[in-house]
C-alpha cells in the first residue's frame, strides 16, 4: 500500500482506535481532523472539542464524524457528499481521481489505474477521502 494511505502521516493519535458512534451505537475508525477539515463547508468555523475524532461510514446514519466526547458532525456541514453513505451511481468510491460508484462495477481499469496510482504515491486520501482512508477497500468485489 502507498505511503499516502498510511496512518502516520494522519496525525491520529494512538488510542483508542475506534469508538462508539453517538447515533447508531456501532464502532467506527479514527480520522484525523486535517480530513475532516477538509470536508466541512466552513472549517474556519469548526472548533474541534474532542481529544479524538471517527468516521461513521453507516448509510443509514447522518453523523460523519463523531468525536470522543459524543459531538457531531453530521452530512449537511458537510461540502463534500460522502459516497459510502450514498448509494447513487454517480457517488464517488475514489476521490483522488473521481471514480464513480458505476464506473468501479462497468470500467475494470478504473481500479487498476487507481492501485497504479496509489504504488507510485500519486493519491492524497488523507485530504480527499472524507474517511481519510485509501479508497481500494471500497471498490466492489470482483465477480469472476
Amino acid at each position: 500500500m502507498s505511503e499516502c494511505c498510511s496512518t502516520p502521516q494522519n496525525k491520529v493519535s494512538p488510542t483508542p482506535k475506534t469508538h462508539r458512534c453517538p447515533a447508531n451505537g456501532q464502532r467506527y475508525p479514527q480520522v484525523s481532523t486535517v480530513t475532516i477539515q477538509h470536508h466541512l463547508k466552513r472549517p474556519w468555523r469548526w472548533t474541534p472539542t474532542a481529544e479524538q475524532y471517527y468516521f461513521c461510514d453507516d448509510p443509514d446514519c447522518d453523523v460523519v464524524y463523531f468525536g470522543q466526547d459524543d459531538s457531531r458532525i453530521e452530512k449537511a456541514r458537510l461540502r463534500t457528499r460522502v459516497g459510502l453513505k450514498e448509494r447513487q451511481p454517480e457517488d464517488l468510491v475514489c476521490y483522488c481521481f473521481g471514480v464513480t460508484r458505476q464506473e468501479t462495477e462497468t470500467d475494470p481499469t478504473a481500479k487498476e489505474f487507481v492501485i497504479a496510482q496509489t504504488q507510485k504515491n500519486a493519491c492524497a486520501c488523507v485530504s480527499r477521502n472524507p474517511s481519510g482512508r485509501c479508497c481500494l477497500k471500497d471498490f466492489p468485489k470482483s465477480t469472476s
